[in-house]
């Protein structure tokens, strides 16, 4: 609809009417107030504070949900389906063998701070990720690059050892992302990449602030919101009243099941359920007794009612699963009648395992609530068969990743595992499971060797299969994604097929 506006005002006087005045006159008119035209501004929350802004140095999932798409980004990205797509790099070919991946990089494109993104930048990163001192999380992402030839500013060209079929996908990670030479030492407190938003503030305990990108590269995602806070809300009563109060705007993932239905009757809000890749898992420190014994990991499998674990820890939202493994990726299998629920034959299996009158072992527990819920619910049904599991709450992630990640010192922990399509990490050597199979090893091996979609979704169907019947950990369920957010905000995701909080797309509804 078009509006005339007539105004009998002498044009000299209307010359000196400041643009705010115009601002205000023009949306008093409209029927709206400044704050509602103009709003680009966002307070989001998060329930976990990141211990660092770097993503290429540490594991957390929340360093990625804050820098990821927003700060850092990669010659590739992952889409909200979970497909990948170009992003400093335009384009790629990759030769017949599989062992040459040539790039085309974006041009005009700078960091932050000035410096330029070329591929000579491009290098530096992927040579800091895969050099003997790294300590990127992901670091096996990089193993088989054997070297990297720059002939141009545009062109970077990655030689492989051996064929890698899920290299393009990690190259979309958050721990591939793209840094700078002479910004990278400090990317962990005041991080510098070539995103949509810049690093303004890190206020530890309380948000991090970031600020538009006015000059950023890619025109045709050009952020609508000026400025952007991260929150750290740990306790979930207080992120619903922060949220009530107007105090957030969003809360992405949102950490109390039991009160998404105390947002139903409030007008402002809306509340969103998708889809995630956290698997929640209770690992087992298969080197130690008696978890080295796959009979009684199997016992304790066919004592946990996964069913009951979803509706006693997350309020019935979740999805029960029998591997390591989610109905989200290619090739999955519903393995959950693998090992039924069955306590008379779990006591048999103790029993044939040398422990007819049960044992006591001890449970690390994060202090994230799906955790205790789930070891809660789990001790009451161990129980049953005559298992005693004490449940000892561990601070997360400091202490948890130090007693369980590095020094392997546990019987069992719970952990939602958030990375996607992370089936391979029972094939890695450390780590927390202590759990070896060869034959498992050579599907992962085999996986690699292939592009071919159909393939891999075949090995990965017989991976699935050997967790599901040897028990390295007890598989339980997936979480889903619990978003509550203000009704006039758009582009949000709302499923989440690798853990983010991507904003370029977001904006508020006039």
């Amino acid at each position: 609809m078009m509006v005339k506006v007539s105004c009998a005002r002498p044009a000299r006087l209307v010359r000196h009417i400041s643009l705010a005045t115009a601002f205000g006159l023009a949306t008093a008119f409209l029927g709206l107030t400044p704050a509602e035209a103009a709003k680009t501004t966002l307070s989001l929350g998060m329930t976990v504070e990141p211990t660092g802004l770097d993503p290429t140095i540490a594991a957390p999932v929340a360093i990625g949900q804050v820098t990821w798409q927003n700060v850092f980004e990669g010659l590739v990205r992952i889409d909200e389906s979970g497909k990948v797509q170009p992003q400093l790099a335009k384009s790629w070919q990759i030769s017949p063998d599989g062992l040459t991946y040539t790039f085309k990089l974006q041009t005009g494109v700078s960091f932050h701070d000035g410096e330029a993104f070329d591929s000579a930048a491009a290098k530096f990163a992927l040579d800091r990720a895969r050099g003997a001192d790294s300590v990127n999380p992901q670091k096996r992402f990089f193993a088989s690059i054997a070297s990297i030839d720059t002939p141009d500013p545009e062109t970077l060209i990655l030689h492989l050892s051996e064929p890698t079929g899920s290299l393009l996908y990690w190259l979309g990670w958050p721990a591939s992302v793209m840094v700078a030479p002479n910004s990278a030492a400090d990317d962990k407190t005041k991080p510098v990449g070539t995103g949509p938003f810049k690093f303004v503030n890190w206020a530890k305990g309380d948000k991090v602030e970031f600020e538009k990108n006015a000059t950023y590269w890619n025109k045709a995602v050009s952020p609508k919101l000026d400025k952007v806070t991260f929150r750290f809300i740990a306790d979930p009563q207080a992120q619903a009243a922060a949220l009530k109060s107007g105090d957030v705007d969003a809360i992405p993932e949102f950490g109390a099941p039991e009160l998404m239905s105390s947002f139903t009757d409030d007008a402002k809000l809306v509340t969103k359920i998708g889809n995630t890749e956290l698997k929640v898992v209770a690992g087992m420190n298969n080197a130690a007794k008696p978890f080295s014994d796959k009979r009684v990991r199997q016992a304790l499998m066919m004592a946990i009612d996964r069913k009951t674990v979803v509706d006693g820890a997350w309020s019935g939202l979740g999805t029960p699963i029998g591997s390591h493994y989610t109905p989200n990726d290619p090739g999955y299998i519903d393995l959950t009648d693998k090992l039924p629920y069955d306590p008379e034959k779990a006591k048999a299996l103790l029993a044939e395992a040398g422990y007819p009158d049960g044992f006591t072992f001890t449970i690390k527990s994060p202090q994230m609530a799906y955790a205790p819920r789930s070891a809660q619910v789990m001790q009451a049904m161990l129980a049953e068969i005559g298992v005693t599991m004490n449940i000892e709450p561990t601070e997360f992630p400091a202490k948890w990743v130090q007693d369980v990640m590095k020094d392997r010192n546990y019987e069992m922990t719970i952990v939602a595992h958030a990375e996607p399509m992370d089936i391979d990490i029972y094939a890695r050597d450390p780590y927390y499971f202590n759990y070896k199979n060869p034959a498992f090893n050579a599907l992962m091996k085999k996986v690699q060797e292939t592009t071919d979609p159909a393939a891999q979704a075949k090995i990965y169907g017989e991976a699935q299969t050997i967790l599901a019947e040897d028990v390295p950990a007890l598989y339980l369920f997936v979480m889903p994604k619990l978003g509550v957010w203000d009704r006039k905000l758009k582009g949000l995701w709302e499923n989440e097929p690798i853990p983010s909080n991507v904003l370029s797309g977001v904006s508020w509804e006039e």
